[in-house]
């Protein structure tokens, strides 16, 4: 789990193969507006949001947090992955405590079926595994988003178990803790 002052953010950006990890900027702030209006992003995710209400809620640099990366590809954004701790109150733990970070991810739909996604994901956790030695880290997605599904599975992530939360079923797995692969 990251939780402010025990990782130093944000971290020195991370390089991939054809992408950029790193903290997020002002200039970014477009990008964030066009993901979260996005009715393909928002399929998901409990809907688009209106793109004037976002204009005039966005801070001027959105996602400025621990465990929140932009992904560059080329020096725009493209999408974000988040490593933030699983509220308590929610279904699905693998923790008594409820200790766990939960891998987030979202791309603008122009960077989806290229492999952004699983490139970006690697790097985060294998980051986070360098970060935080031994802790596991979670994912939940609805079951019908077949594209998260498969990347969880690609990623390592096995079920632990479905439920339903926001009027649809969601999928829960794991990634046990593991070491980097870089």
């Amino acid at each position: 789990m990251i939780e402010p002052g025990t990782i130093a953010w944000p971290p020195v950006p991370i390089p991939t193969e054809r992408l950029v990890l790193r903290a997020s900027e002002a200039r970014d702030r477009a990008v964030f507006v066009e993901l979260f209006a996005s009715p393909e992003v928002g399929t998901y995710i409990g809907g688009a949001r209106p793109r004037d209400e976002l204009e005039r809620a966005m801070p001027e640099v959105p996602g400025r947090r621990p465990g929140f990366f932009v992904v560059a590809l080329d020096g725009t954004m493209i999408g974000t992955i988040t490593l933030d701790p699983r509220s308590a109150q929610r279904r699905g733990h693998v923790r008594p405590d409820a200790g766990e970070a939960e891998l987030g991810f979202l791309f603008l739909p122009e960077a989806w079926g290229r492999g952004y996604a699983f490139e970006a994901c690697t790097a985060a956790l294998d980051w986070f595994a360098g970060a935080r030695p031994g802790e596991p880290v979670v994912l939940s997605t609805r079951s019908a988003n077949d594209r998260a599904m498969r990347l969880a599975a690609k990623l390592g992530f096995t079920e632990v178990e479905r439920f339903e939360e926001y009027g649809a079923e969601q999928w829960f797995g794991v990634r046990p803790s593991t070491t980097p692969t870089g």
